[in-house]
């Protein structure tokens, strides 16, 4: 049996377990919630019930890597991250590091393992190409933000000393703002738009500041584009889940934890699986309103599938998905992605990505509401209002380029017309008091007027 034991703000499993050599040992495991302290104390409960308990004495990189993946990864993880961190193990850290022996991990073999990491090649996964050459900063730092953690729960679990990467030396990363249309942009490629899925996908992520798996997940269920609604202006969309294509080991190794619903295969396939997964924080669950014109998009979309229905009759797969393909069939980011890319070449576009459209959506509504970050948080979903501050609070260029204008008027040019007006002042009582000099001269020169002006000075 396993106990759950409180200490300030964390919780810790406390459990006994018998090692290789008979001796009874007590162990203590330390999570930073209740929540994931209660599913390792099941686990552990489970697997030593089930004679199935593997005693945490991992000797080597790639030891620790598999337990701290089982035992932490599978109660913490999402799917995503499980899959994601996975592939960095299994790609740049077991076959660099993972023979290496725990004792011999010191900070200065992992700062030179990390440099080391930007002259690797960069992996296809998934079939998904990557995006550069050669390792980036970015990755070396995610590399590294995994191994800190597993270290740190290999020092939890006895198994090491200290932390070996606790200070280590990671390469810069530069951060990039990503590229985004402005409104005249959008407007142009809405209007040259020929693909309705495409252009319902703008609408919807630019006005709603979705995702690209919260929108395709959208199901009729959850959307109210009711006459009453759209009048009133209050039509909404309800964000609760997302379409996403998961490694199958990982659903596996996970039980489906946050699956919603696991659509069938098309084609047979044992690598991957297309779900609805719950989104991975409380925070993405939310309500959003609809503009009418996108309120009246969707109630178009509707009228088309049930033209398709009508039309297929049986043939059609109805999983009530918005983005369905004529059989009914989810559409996958890919597909988008794609008719986005022609739209963007064939009318010689910016190129950006589609996610791009959610930070324009952003940037957009904090012009409308004057900076009102925290509205603007409940439509994107950020858990905190200072991600919609740190990524989204730029202001487009030309916006940049109105405030250096109204700067230049309001400050150098009123300082520039005072001085003007200065200068011309005195410009002209100095014109006034050379005429008064000229003036006095002439008379002076005239003998009656000389005798006149002293006569009236002796009289003053």
């Amino acid at each position: 049996m396993a106990s759950i034991v409180k200490r300030k703000n964390r919780y810790s499993v406390v459990y006994t377990y018998t090692d290789e050599n008979g001796v009874k040992r007590q162990k203590w495991e330390i999570f930073a919630t209740n929540a994931e302290a209660k599913k390792r104390k099941v686990q552990v409960e489970f697997e030593q019930e089930t004679g199935t308990f593997i005693i945490p004495n991992a000797s080597t990189v790639s030891d620790l890597l598999e337990e701290y993946m089982s035992i932490y990864g599978v109660n913490t993880w999402a799917m995503s991250t499980y899959e994601a961190r996975r592939s960095l193990i299994f790609n740049y850290i077991n076959p660099l590091i993972g023979d290496m022996k725990l004792e011999d991990v010191t900070p200065r073999t992992m700062d030179k393992y990390y440099q080391s990491l930007l002259m690797v090649k960069a992996k296809v996964v998934n079939n998904h190409k990557p995006t550069h050459e050669y390792l980036t900063a970015h990755t070396v730092r995610e590399i590294h933000k995994l191994l800190r953690n597993a270290f740190n729960q290999g020092v939890k679990w006895e198994l090491m000393s200290r932390n070996p990467v606790q200070n280590a030396t990671l390469p810069k990363e530069e951060h990039k703002e990503r590229d985004i249309w402005t409104v005249e942009t959008l407007f142009k490629a809405l209007e040259v738009c020929d693909d309705y899925n495409l252009s319902l996908a703008l609408n919807l992520a630019f006005s709603c500041s979705l995702r690209m798996g919260e929108m395709l997940g959208l199901t009729w269920d959850c959307i109210d584009i009711s006459e009453r609604s759209i009048k009133n202006d209050c039509a909404y969309i309800f964000v609760n889940k997302e379409l996403q294509r998961v490694n199958s080991n990982a659903l596996e190794q996970l039980g489906e934890k946050g699956v919603m619903f696991k659509f069938p295969p098309a084609v047979a396939s044992t690598h991957t699986a297309l779900v609805l997964k719950e989104p991975k924080t409380k925070t993405s669950i939310r309500k959003i309103f609809l503009p009418k014109t996108v309120a009246e998009m969707l109630v178009q979309k509707h009228k088309d599938i049930e033209n398709l229905k009508e039309l297929f009759g049986e043939e059609y797969m109805d999983f009530n998905l918005v983005f369905a393909s004529s059989c009914g069939r989810p559409i996958e980011g890919q597909v988008i992605n794609r008719a986005l890319a022609k739209l963007i070449k064939d009318n010689d576009l910016p190129p950006v990505v589609f996610h791009s459209f959610c930070h324009s959506s952003i940037t957009y509504k904090l012009k409308l509401n004057g900076g009102d970050m925290k509205s603007v948080q409940g439509d994107s979903g950020h858990a905190q209002v200072k991600m919609v501050a740190d990524v989204y609070s730029h202001i487009i260029d030309d916006d940049r380029r109105i405030n250096a204008q109204r700067f230049e008027e309001q400050f150098y040019q009123s300082k520039a017309a005072s001085a003007a007006e200065k200068t011309q002042e005195e410009t002209k009582a100095e014109t006034a008091s050379q005429t008064d000099q000229e003036m006095l001269l002439k008379l002076l020169a005239n003998p009656e007027m000389a005798a006149l002006l002293k006569s009236l000075a002796k009289n003053l």
